[in-house]
């Protein structure tokens, strides 16, 4: 099983950072992909670095996409290579989970349209006019796509994530 973030700097430092340890510490490799190559600079100044470009990623070798918020998701959205790995993800039916502003991604990419998703309360707005029935709850898991609102709501977001991973691996995902 392999999982794959895709950030920018400006992230959310604890959406990044929790996902990739609790990933890796439950063996499952966890790549960072960007739109440049060497380290990415949080908020908070949590420092993670560049596993690879967007543009190079082969989605067939990942199991999961996440997609943290912060700043990064408004650099990460208008890029061309960031919308085709998201919606490869969807065609290939493969869990994403974006937190915060990270559904802002899902958006950018045409995604989330008539989906029921959740994400920071300043993102609502947007998601309501692009047709999303948004819900102001922790977490919000709609088929393969799972959303969540701050790092207050990381743990559920996890939860969440081991649940759609393991019913992923038990049906042969």
């Amino acid at each position: 099983m392999r999982a794959l973030i895709i950030s920018a700097d400006g992230f959310e430092d604890r959406e990044l950072q929790v996902p990739r340890d609790q990933l890796r510490a439950h063996g499952i490799a966890t790549d960072v992909a960007s739109l440049k190559r060497g380290t990415l600079l949080g908020k908070h100044g949590y420092a993670v670095e560049v596993d690879r470009l967007v543009g190079d990623v082969d989605v067939t070798a990942y199991d999961l996409l996440i997609l943290p918020g912060g700043k990064a998701p408004a650099t990460l959205r208008n890029d061309p290579a960031v919308l085709a790995v998201v919606r490869a993800f969807v065609d290939a039916a493969k869990p994403i989970a974006a937190i915060c502003h990270g559904p802002q991604i899902l958006l950018s990419a045409g995604v989330l349209q008539g989906r029921t998703a959740t994400c920071y309360r300043s993102v609502a707005a947007e998601m309501k006019q692009a047709g999303v029935h948004y819900v102001d709850r922790p977490v919000v898991v709609d088929g393969h796509l799972i959303t969540s609102r701050t790092p207050a709501d990381l743990p559920a977001f996890m939860q969440a994530i081991d649940r759609q991973l393991g019913d992923e691996h038990s049906a042969g995902g």
